[in-house]
């Protein structure tokens, strides 16, 4: 058995905003599963190669429940509680199931497509906004937030002129410099603003989501929490992909110059930034038995972390990981995921995408950097990888 490495790398390499810890790939080289100690005395595992990662995730031997895991950073309780009503990341079938399969036909290839046109509408507006206040502007603010946003709450039947209290709730969720109490409030804070809603379209039902499900077996707590889940989840992470992936282009001018002439499929650019980036980069589970994985044998109890961001990087799934194609076919990255707990809004995520970068580099031609990439503020203080703040400007 190896020696357990002390923590997880979390330290990026200089020079490149984008690469996952370097330290992710010389251990993925020596094995695909390396002991590792927690924070809390725990001594579990760490996975890093793709084929070992997508093995755990579609694995129900393999546990997502809070209560029974250990946390691979800093800042969080030894005893984790378990998963709120609604919270489906946290939860195994058959809780899970149920959620999901309520879900599942609101969030189809088919009706997210059909949000396309409303999409196209979202970011035109936001762009002539951004024209508008002229250059340089803040492009997480002015296009890369609100378009998801208007886009989640407009699905969901939630009051728009409220974002930017969800967007603060959403932002203390994921992060890993904020205590645990502050945790603890954003998520009662949604809570109970998402409960009021319920209320009010149990009275009064609209054209939304959240209107449908109230015909649902689902109870006040458990859809508002069920709310609460999906409206998080809908604000961050596009906008953190929109932001980070329009950092990226602008320093891979030969890719962003492919994407603008065609050379590159917007669909397989889409799948190959989410692939590099990997803004979601790390996920957990326990196991419930002892499995036999990787050349080594996972006991029960024992908890592992997953790199996705490793996973992605493998060389052995995607030759020459470390390079940005977006002529590569990048099918079968883990980005959102695998198994029962892939990302439930992945083809909501990916209409958003295919229609805001080539909207926002078509309205602005001349668009760049308005500061020295180095000097671009990167979220690493959250579970969810991207920027503060991105400085453009245009001509």
């Amino acid at each position: 058995m190896n020696d357990p490495i002390p923590a997880l790398p979390t330290t990026r390499p200089a020079g490149c905003p984008f690469d996952p810890p370097s330290e992710l790939a010389e251990l993925r080289g020596r094995r695909p599963l390396t002991r590792m100690t927690y924070p809390d005395g725990h001594v579990g595992w760490l996975a890093t190669s793709h084929e070992v990662v997508r093995a755990i995730l579609a694995d129900n031997r393999f546990s997502a429940r809070y209560e029974i895991m250990h946390m691979p950073i800093p800042g969080y309780p030894d005893e984790m509680p378990s998963a709120p009503p609604g919270d489906m990341t946290g939860m195994d079938a058959p809780e899970h199931t149920r959620f999901r399969q309520l879900l599942a036909g609101h969030f189809t290839v088919r009706r997210m497509r059909l949000l396309t046109e409303r999409v196209e509408q979202v970011c035109a507006e936001r762009l002539d906004d951004m024209a508008a206040q002229g250059s340089p502007a803040d492009l997480v603010t002015a296009f890369a937030q609100p378009v998801p946003a208007l886009v989640i709450c407009e699905l969901l039947g939630v009051p728009f002129a409220d974002h930017e209290f969800f967007q603060r709730q959403a932002q203390l969720l994921t992060s890993i410099s904020a205590s645990m109490e502050d945790r603890a409030a954003a998520m009662t804070a949604l809570y109970e603003y998402l409960h009021d809603l319920v209320l009010a379209k149990r009275k009064e039902p609209t054209d939304d989501l959240l209107s449908d499900l109230t015909t649902s077996d689902l109870d006040d707590v458990e859809l508002s929490g069920l709310g609460s889940f999906l409206l998080g989840a809908g604000l961050d992470t596009t906008a953190n992909m929109i932001a980070l992936g329009t950092f990226a282009l602008l320093t891979n001018p030969d890719q962003l110059a492919d994407l603008r002439n065609g050379w590159s499929t917007v669909d397989d650019a889409v799948e190959e930034l989410l692939r590099y980036l990997t803004i979601a980069h790390t996920g957990i589970r326990t196991a419930l038995a002892d499995v036999e994985l990787g050349g080594e044998v996972v006991r029960a109890g024992e908890s592992v972390t997953i790199s996705l961001q490793a996973a992605n990087r493998d060389p052995a799934r995607f030759p020459n990981p470390d390079m940005l194609d977006l002529s590569r076919r990048a099918a079968g990255h883990v980005a959102l995921g695998y198994g029962i707990h892939q990302c439930l809004g992945q083809q909501l995520a990916r209409v958003e995408m295919r229609v805001a970068f080539p909207a926002l580099f078509t309205r602005f031609p001349t668009l760049r950097l308005a500061v020295d990439p180095a000097e671009v503020p990167m979220r690493t203080d959250s579970n969810l990888y991207g920027v503060h703040e991105l400085q453009v400007s245009w001509d």
